[in-house]
């Protein structure tokens, strides 16, 4: 579906280089947003800028880690003299990496919640002002942070996955009492079964199993699926705010 008015607008989507962030950079390019593509990998971004300009769109690659503070701030200082002013935030970048709480995986779960909600926090420090000061300017503003349907269903071995999402939920909602009346828009997007690569962390041949018999009954919702919803929400008229939105597979109880 198409969406004229996000053409003008400039975004920065964070874990780009594939999954959910590079679908939703390509949707937004393809409707006339000028992109900001934030993810470790530099070649992954390379090639996607290349496909983004390929079709007519414009774009930017900017290698970034969201666990590192200096990371994110250089990326924010390049993307100001790229683009100048940012007016649309998609908080993407995560790991899911699941095992039984009892195994005690400190470093895994460092991992997640470095990522997940610290690298969210981080990114909304970067770019939260230039929001601010678009909505100040009159222009529609937006943040999108991609959370989960696991921070409402719990899944064995995913407690602190979940957790960590759930933080990302709880955060969106009370960031509406803060951006809001100086209207920026919050939206909170939790998909459910996606097609990604955070299938392909889980190290556990038993749990890897497990989630394939899932998508294998259930089927799971494309990259593009939940891209499209996140170019919806962000091309509402600038009074409206869908705050949040749970996306499934139709299967997905």
């Amino acid at each position: 579906m198409s969406y004229a008015n996000l053409s003008g607008r400039t975004a920065v989507v964070t874990g780009a280089a594939s999954g959910i962030g590079e679908a939703v950079a390509l949707h937004l390019a393809a409707e006339g947003a000028r992109v900001a593509l934030l993810a470790r990998r530099a070649d992954r971004l390379d090639a996607l800028v290349e496909k983004i300009r390929a079709g007519g769109g414009e774009a930017l690659a900017v290698a970034a880690d969201v666990t590192d503070d200096t990371s994110v701030e250089a990326a924010r200082d390049r993307i100001h003299e790229a683009f100048g002013g940012v007016d649309l935030v998609v908080n993407n970048a995560g790991v899911m990496l699941p095992n039984p709480i009892e195994e005690g995986r400190l470093d895994e779960w460092q991992r997640m919640l470095d990522t997940n909600v610290t690298g969210v926090l981080r990114v909304i420090r970067a770019f939260g002002a230039g929001l601010v000061a678009a909505a100040g300017e009159g222009r529609t503003a937006d943040l999108v942070n991609i959370s989960s349907i696991g921070a409402h269903v719990p899944f064995p071995n995913y407690a602190v996955y979940g957790a960590t999402k759930a933080a990302v939920t709880y955060l969106s909602q009370s960031l509406r009492t803060e951006f809001g009346p100086r209207d920026v828009r919050v939206t909170n997007i939790e998909p459910g079964l996606t097609e990604t690569e955070l299938k392909t962390h889980v190290d556990s041949a038993e749990l890897s199993g497990q989630l394939d018999g899932m998508f294998e009954v259930i089927g799971g919702l494309a990259a593009a699926d939940v891209a499209d919803v996140v170019a919806y929400v962000a091309s509402r008229p600038r009074h409206v705010n869908l705050r949040q939105i749970m996306v499934l597979p139709t299967r997905q109880a």
